[in-house]
């Protein structure tokens, strides 16, 4: 039974006046569920696990409260947010920005030129936004001082918690102090994840949601089977003819394969857009811009877009490769990419007779239905 008490308004969850007027001017009306349930405990100091569904706002509940715990008279760190790209890092530094605007707080944000981030951060600014790696050493040469450090966000944390991020994530748990609030954020939380927190968490308050329940409503999901991988470009051109593509993401499982298909869809005069995590900072963020501006219409991407990136005017999500079994988690991140905020969404899955034992797994791990694809797709656009 659900326990946790719940906010219906902002108003009522007594936020500083300015932040109040953030909220608002916004854009924000109503809380969402996770804000409902989540900001109020975290206001409180409690250690908090949180789960949601992509594009339910995951980012404005810490956001929130963080700012609300900030004091401005204390000219020192007083958070610390951790994102796994400088993309998803980026986007929640602008949330925060936005939602600061009538109070005093100070944001750094900690990607690019490690000398600028040495030299923004000797105005100790109140709150860090930032990747582990950066933040790890910012804080090794003391750069960023913890000592007044209330508390720790793991944004995307089943992502931050694997292999890949776990030693920088604990070198940075070891240095701030043990008084320090932890608060994990993530769409999905594995049992492995939820067992590594009991070494570094304090009696957490868990916010969570089961997996039949991650799938999102307002996105219909669908798979074509295409034979074999070869044919896949030819049905991805047939998908052009047939459907009026708006905002959409094309997800393939590397690098190569990215940079692959734009050409060939480039040679044959369709336009397109790619971005991938070896091209520069500037590069990407210039790609990114264009995308939410509407200024390019298809980008094709890796999984380092499946996660928190935030443009709600994506309607269709392609999984051109389906991922792999042992990342079926990004399953969810990817097609949240679509339908954000309510809005109507499409994910249409490319299948071959030797993946489609993936689609059955899917299914089973997220109690859904994916179906094949009707004729009349444009309906659902």
């Amino acid at each position: 039974m659900d326990t946790i008490k719940r906010y219906n308004n902002f108003d009522d969850m007594e936020l500083k006046e300015n932040l109040l007027r953030g909220i608002y001017s916004y854009g924000f009306e109503k809380p969402s569920v996770i804000q409902q349930k989540a900001i109020i405990p975290m206001i409180s100091g409690q250690d908090i696990i949180a789960q949601a569904q992509s594009g339910t706002g995951k980012t404005g509940t810490f956001s929130i409260g963080v700012l609300q715990k900030i004091d401005t008279t204390l000219n020192a760190c007083q958070a610390i947010i951790l994102s796994p790209s400088r993309e998803l890092a980026l986007q929640t530094f602008n949330v925060m920005n936005n939602l600061n605007t009538y109070l005093k707080v100070k944001i750094n944000l900690c990607i690019g030129g490690i000398t600028q981030n040495y030299k923004e951060l000797r105005n100790n600014n109140h709150i860090v936004v930032g990747t582990p790696g950066r933040i790890n050493n910012l804080i090794e040469n003391n750069i960023i001082k913890t000592n007044n450090l209330k508390l720790v966000v793991i944004d995307e944390a089943d992502e931050m918690l694997s292999y890949e991020f776990q030693s920088q994530i604990r070198d940075i748990i070891i240095k701030v102090p043990e008084k320090s609030q932890i608060c994990l954020f993530s769409a999905t939380i594995s049992k492995d994840v939820l067992d590594l927190t009991d070494k570094f968490m304090n009696n957490p308050q868990q916010i969570l949601i089961k997996n039949e329940e991650l799938t999102l409503e307002g996105i219909k999901q669908f798979y074509i089977m295409v034979g074999e991988n070869k044919y896949k470009l030819d049905v991805l051109k047939d998908l052009y003819k047939t459907i009026s593509l708006g905002q959409t993401i094309i997800y393939v499982n590397n690098i190569k394969r990215v940079e692959n298909l734009c050409k060939l869809l480039e040679r044959e005069n369709y336009s397109v857009t790619f971005i991938h995590g070896n091209m520069e900072q500037k590069e990407r963020n210039e790609i990114m811009n264009n995308f939410r501006l509407g200024k390019e219409r298809v980008l094709i991407t890796t999984d380092l877009l499946a996660r928190g990136i935030d443009i709600q005017q994506v309607s269709v999500v392609i999984n051109y490769d389906l991922p792999p079994l042992k990342r079926k988690d990004n399953y969810i991140h990817r097609i949240g990419r679509s339908g954000r905020y309510g809005k109507k969404g499409v994910a249409i899955n490319f299948v071959t007779n030797m993946d489609s034992f993936i689609i059955e797994e899917l299914m089973k791990f997220y109690n859904t239905q994916i179906e094949e694809m009707p004729d009349n797709i444009q309906t659902y656009l």
